[in-house]
Formats: C-alpha cells, sequence, structure tokens
C-alpha cells in the first residue's frame, strides 16, 4: 500500500472517531436544550440581559454554572428540570454578586465616563454615561465593575468613574436637588472667580446643587468634590424637567448644537458620539431616555415609512439603514439618523452632519439612501423601552 493511500485511510479513521466522540459527548450533556430555549426567551439580546448558563458532567454529576441578573429566570429553569426529575448541582451565581456587600448602587462621577465591553481600557467603547447617571452594580472584577445604565446596558466601567453607594445612600442622593448642565460643553470651577477648574462638563450632566447664588450654582459630585457652575449653563433640574414638553422643533434645535461632534465608535455624549449615539443624546436632552443601539432603536416607536415616501415624514423621526432582509439573510440595521424636514437627515457619520435625500442637492446621500430601511416616530410615543423622565424618576425620588 502506498503511503498517500496509507494517509488517506488514516484520515478517514480520524474523522470518523472525532465525529462519534463529539455525538458521544453532544448526548451525554443534558438540560442544553431547555437552557438555550429560555435564554431565547428571556435574554435574548445580551447587550441588556445576562443569562450565562451552562452545564458541566463531573464525576459522574452534572453542574448548572454560570451566572445571571435574572433571578426570576434561573428559578424557572431549576423548577422545569425538577419537575423532569433531572437530577443536578447547582452553581449559578445571581447577580448582583454578593461579596459587593449591599454596595449594588453607583452614580456616575466624572463628565462622561466610558463603558467598555470587556474590563480592561483596550476592549471595545461599548457606550457611555454621562455625570449623574445612576447605574446598577453587578459585580467587581479587580479595578473594575460590571454595571447595567437605565436603558439596561450592559457594560465595564473602572473604579475612577462611578462612586459606589449603598440603598441608604443611593436613597439620599436621589432626595437631593439637582441641576442638569445644558451647554454643550463646559467647565466646573473652584470659585466664581473661575480661577481654577474642577472638572469639564457636558450636556446632560447632572450634579446635586447646595447653593443658589446671583451668578452661579454651588455643586456637590457624587464623590464629595464642590464646584460652581455658571447658571447661565445649568438649570435646576425640576425645572427643567417641569417645562419639558419637546415639540419637533426642540428637537431640531438640540440636533443642530451638535453640529460637527466628532464620530466615536461606542461615544454617547459631545465628547465624540455615534450615529445611535447621536439621537439617543438628542432625545435624552430633550426628556426621553431611548435604546442605545440603532438595531434596539428601530424596534421602538411608531412605524411611519419603509418604501422612501419621505412626505410623510416628521421633523425628529429615526430614519434606519442597513442590509435589507432576503430570502437567504435577515435585515441587518446598522445606522440611523433624524429627519430635519428639506428632504434632510442629521446623523453622525465620520462627524454629525446634515445630509440630503434629493439628488439634485450638493450634500445628496447616495450611499445611505440606497441602503434605507424604513422610519420610525419617537416622539410623544410610548413603549416599555422608551422612558419618559417626567413620567420616571431618574435622577430624582
Amino acid at each position: 500500500m502506498s503511503v498517500s493511500i496509507k494517509f488517506f485511510w488514516l484520515i478517514v479513521f480520524v474523522f470518523a472517531f472525532t465525529a462519534c466522540t463529539s455525538t458521544k459527548n453532544e448526548e451525554e450533556i443534558p438540560f442544553q436544550k431547555e437552557i438555550l430555549k429560555l435564554k431565547s426567551e428571556v435574554a435574548p439580546d445580551k447587550r441588556v440581559a445576562l443569562f450565562d448558563i451552562s452545564v458541566i458532567k463531573n464525576n459522574n454529576q452534572f453542574i448548572l454554572k454560570g451566572e445571571s441578573d435574572l433571578p426570576h429566570a434561573v428559578a424557572l429553569l431549576k423548577e422545569e428540570l425538577k419537575l423532569k426529575n433531572a437530577d443536578f448541582i447547582d452553581s449559578i451565581q445571581i447577580l448582583p454578586a454578593a461579596n459587593l456587600e449591599g454596595k449594588t448602587h453607583a452614580i456616575i462621577n466624572i463628565s462622561v465616563a466610558n463603558l467598555r465591553s470587556n474590563p480592561k481600557h483596550s476592549a471595545e467603547l461599548a457606550t457611555q454615561a454621562t455625570l449623574g447617571t445612576p447605574v446598577k452594580i453587578l459585580k467587581k472584577e479587580g479595578g473594575w465593575y460590571y454595571i447595567q445604565t437605565p436603558d439596561k446596558y450592559l457594560s465595564w466601567v473602572d473604579d475612577g468613574g462611578i462612586t459606589l453607594m449603598d440603598e441608604k445612600q443611593y436613597q439620599k442622593w436621589q432626595a437631593a436637588d439637582k441641576v442638569i448642565f445644558t451647554k454643550t460643553y463646559g467647565n466646573s470651577y473652584i470659585r466664581t472667580l473661575e480661577d481654577g477648574i474642577v472638572s469639564d462638563l457636558v450636556a446632560g450632566d447632572v450634579l446635586e446643587v447646595l447653593e443658589k447664588g446671583k451668578t452661579h450654582y454651588q455643586v456637590r459630585y457624587p464623590d464629595g468634590r464642590r464646584a460652581y457652575v455658571q447658571i447661565a449653563q445649568a438649570e435646576e433640574y425640576n425645572l427643567w424637567l417641569e417645562k419639558m414638553n419637546p415639540n419637533e422643533d426642540d428637537l431640531i434645535t438640540t440636533s443642530k448644537t451638535l453640529m460637527g461632534v466628532p464620530y466615536l465608535w461606542g461615544g454617547t455624549s459631545t465628547k465624540g458620539m455615534d450615529c445611535s449615539g447621536f439621537t439617543k443624546t438628542i432625545y435624552f436632552l430633550n426628556g426621553m431616555v431611548i435604546p442605545r443601539d440603532a438595531s434596539q432603536q428601530v424596534h421602538t416607536g411608531k412605524a411611519i415609512d419603509s418604501v422612501q415616501n419621505f412626505e410623510n415624514l416628521r421633523k425628529g423621526d429615526l430614519l434606519f439603514f442597513g442590509r435589507k432582509a432576503t430570502d437567504s439573510t435577515s435585515e441587518k440595521v446598522v445606522h440611523v439618523g433624524m429627519w430635519i424636514g428639506n428632504n434632510e437627515f442629521i446623523h453622525a457619520s465620520n462627524m454629525v452632519r446634515i445630509s440630503s435625500m434629493d439628488s439634485e442637492a450638493d450634500n445628496f446621500d447616495e450611499w445611505n439612501r440606497n441602503r434605507y430601511l424604513r422610519t420610525k416616530r419617537i416622539l410623544k410615543e410610548e413603549g416599555e423601552a422608551l422612558i419618559n423622565l417626567t413620567q420616571t424618576p431618574l435622577f430624582k425620588d
């Protein structure tokens, strides 16, 4: 028998043995169907819900391991397995983790906190959170904390970006009077003479207010630092909220204050923003928290158009772009912008800029017109994923 033939039969034998072994191992691992089925129901989007459960075999015992921030879902899984007389050891960690010792709340403590996909500075920038944003703490790894923002986004923040709080401290912070910074970009100062900077500030930052003077608010950061902020650049949060009744023109005005802000993947602030971070910021500054990503935003609001009937659109509507569904591939939303009328939309692409759907216009955006998918209306709409700050206390009980 030649060497080549021997080698051929050796490959066939190895392949057959590996295939059999793989099938046998798969058959020996139970509960997988139940776990995957429940995960698809309770945590279809891993960006906003954690259900990382698996099963291993150890000395003829099956062990459920992993973690989840959905205790009700974990209870459902165990109940289902018990009904099937499944024999297993429960080693699932329910978050928040016990070693946090009750400090399961935190407040963003810097003007803009960069939230990462993994607990290291070199990891992808997943999103951002602005000063004063309350977050849930789920677990700790080194100097990093796994958190959930008010829009339910899960990510990691380093310990310099937050101030940890227990329930009592958190409730005290919530009850305090606050101001919201309304200028696109600015600073807080050591004194009213503004001869020393405490920190930079961006639109949407929220601070506890201690006193209102003639020209400045005296404010306190979550970590206790005190500073002064110009009254002309901020507003008492309650008053800002009371008059919050945004219309189409308010959205347009806000969006144009952000013209030229650079594109930043994962950015949701005036320091840099991606496309959905831009639309999210516009709505936040008008009293509404919407989902983080374009592929999430597209599932909110009211359907307006999907066939390029742009005459049906109103200012403030969100336009979504991407890959259309085919017989073999699903639709993929990858970009979003906001309609501003006159056949134009504003979006973050390279920078915040205005583009046109009119092929005769100087700023015609042929690329995005060709990949247009649909338009949704968010303004004045309701939904589980839409948080109206006038109805849901986020910065105050």
